[in-house]
């Protein structure tokens, strides 16, 4: 049995059970952060504020909910956001939170593209992060659900349709999904119980992977240097911090973290006092009736790019090429060839085809909005054929790539 003494204070009675000196030491104290970032390296903390306001005003939002398909309608609509106090504000807060995080996750994304974050030895960091885009997204959709207003069941019924895989018509496996043939009762208690437990679980679990892959590696950071953590680490513990290339994660990066978290809140309660009703849709505020289709079905705007590309093309061909986005990000660590891990300025083409892809998806999302008829429908069949040639050229341009 292991041997303990007297404890001198509450934090040595927990650290001779727990380890808790060590774990903050090595999750903290000195986990180390390369000076040489911005603030977009902050962007990662801000995605685990913004989730951490999910849960909180989740929480609250369940506590009156009715996961029924005759009660659920009204019980957001009217006792909610009329009779219970302050019930507006936590929608606002939730609704609010749910669409920013999407944007949070592109920024941390495409900083992670532009600057080689998942480069060799940082492939478990891309993916996990995908990983959760993949959760998050998840989450949105069983989230979307909830409200049953008219969007609600007919996105369900849109999105569930996929699964029949087109010409191959498995029916079964739709119905499997729904628990019915249409969207009804056993749909939404499914989709209730992967938003409130199943899915947060994996996030937090996700969350934990991505921030456990972060570890070995390290951050990367924007001029793509070749840090010696263990030299540097060194130099600052010894006290000549202003000498080394790194920082301490607690308290000296955390206090750059906070800082940017503080402006973002800002933003962030201004649009859920201001401008709350960018992230809830007019049409949802009608009951759901499978009997009257809603002139146009469209998802979130987050979907929207991915929604685009499925949309002009056949029917078994836009299957293919909507699973092709959906994996493809996953992907890239492996597609990109080039040795080089460093801003995507000085990669020759491929800061072509970053700033290309990046204006591509915009272009996605705009048309995806918009009805498929006329140039409309053109230019989301060009932008989606763009998407996929970018992806397929790229393993060629940066084998190109010289070493730098």
């Amino acid at each position: 049995m292991a041997h303990f003494e007297k404890a001198n204070s509450l934090n040595e009675w927990f650290d001779q059970r727990l380890g808790v000196n060590t774990l903050q030491r090595v999750l903290a104290k000195e986990y180390w952060i390369p000076k040489d970032i911005n603030f977009l390296w902050a962007m990662g903390m801000v995605l685990a504020i913004t989730f951490g306001i999910l849960l909180i005003s989740g929480i609250f939002l369940l506590m009156y909910y009715q996961p029924n398909v005759d009660l659920a309608f009204d019980s957001v609509n009217y006792t909610i956001m009329q009779e219970v106090g302050f019930g507006w504000l936590w929608r606002h807060v939730h609704a609010v939170a749910a669409s920013v995080v999407f944007l949070i996750i592109y920024i941390h994304m495409f900083t992670g593209i532009y600057y080689g974050s998942y480069k060799k030895g940082r492939e478990l960091i891309w993916i996990s992060g995908m990983l959760l885009f993949v959760a998050f997204s998840a989450e949105a959709f069983s989230g979307y659900m909830l409200p049953w207003g008219q969007m609600s069941y007919w996105a369900g019924m849109v999105i569930t349709n996929l699964f029949s895989a087109g010409s191959l018509e498995l029916n079964g496996v739709v119905e499997w999904i729904r628990g019915d043939y249409v969207p009804a009762q056993a749909f939404l208690t499914r989709f209730f119980m992967l938003h409130v437990l199943l899915i947060p679980v994996a996030i937090m679990a996700l969350i934990g992977f991505h921030f456990g892959a972060l570890r070995l590696p390290h951050v990367n950071n924007q001029n793509g240097t070749d840090i010696d953590f263990e030299e540097e680490a060194a130099k600052y513990k010894s006290g000549n911090k202003a000498a080394s290339k790194v920082i301490a994660f607690a308290n000296d990066f955390m206090s750059k973290d906070m800082f940017v978290v503080a402006v973002y809140l800002v933003f962030f309660f201004y649009l859920v006092f201001w401008n709350y009703a960018f992230a809830m849709d007019p049409v949802n505020f009608d009951p759901a009736d499978g009997l009257v289709t809603p002139a146009h079905i469209y998802p979130e705007w987050y979907f929207l790019w991915s929604y685009e590309i499925l949309r002009p093309f056949s029917k078994d061909i836009g299957l293919i090429a909507f699973a092709f986005a959906q994996v493809i990000f996953v992907m890239l660590p492996f597609l990109d060839r080039s040795p080089n891990t460093v801003p995507a300025n000085r990669r020759g083409l491929f800061k072509f085809w970053f700033w290309a892809m990046l204006v591509d998806m915009i272009v996605l999302t705009a048309m995806g909005k918009l009805p498929p008829a006329g140039i409309f429908s053109t230019i989301g069949l060009v932008a989606a054929l763009v998407f996929i040639g970018l992806w397929l050229v790229l393993p060629i341009i940066t084998k190109l790539e010289k070493k730098l």
